[in-house]
């Protein structure tokens, strides 16, 4: 029997991820059940429900003209076990324009057998909203 993943492998896992452009693959450190919100979304808070909203999210974050980099990721572990608070910065480029970006993150992440099962991301949705030209 294999030795799930930590709360703090799958994070960085996440990042590296994200970080390589494998938006078709993230799903996978996803519990089937596993829930994402996004408090601060423009122009509401989104909840995404289950592993094929999730896939659906990261498919069409895909197709937006940035590439982001994680960079500065910090893993902080708390009293429960399962949950850890990540934060970090994302070094963007809009590919569209060749406008560079830096926004700072933090997520609150339950990990559960090596998979996520819910996660509070909270980013600056404005300043990705204005790199991609989608302010409106």
């Amino acid at each position: 029997m294999s030795v799930p993943a930590s709360p703090q492998d799958v994070v960085e896992s996440l990042m590296r991820g994200i970080s390589d452009g494998q938006w078709s693959e993230l799903d996978q450190l996803f519990a089937e059940d596993a829930v994402i919100d996004y408090p601060f979304a423009l122009p509401a808070p989104v909840r995404l429900d289950g592993i094929g909203a999730i896939r659906r999210y990261f498919a069409t974050t895909a197709t937006f003209p940035m590439k982001l980099r994680a960079r500065n990721l910090v893993v902080h572990t708390t009293a429960d076990p399962d949950v850890v608070i990540a934060e970090w910065d994302y070094d963007g480029v809009a590919t569209s324009t060749g406008r560079v970006f830096r926004v700072s993150n933090i997520t609150v992440s339950t990990i559960r057998e090596g998979k996520i099962v819910a996660s509070r991301d909270y980013h600056n949705h404005a300043v990705l909203a204005d790199v991609i030209g989608r302010t409106s």
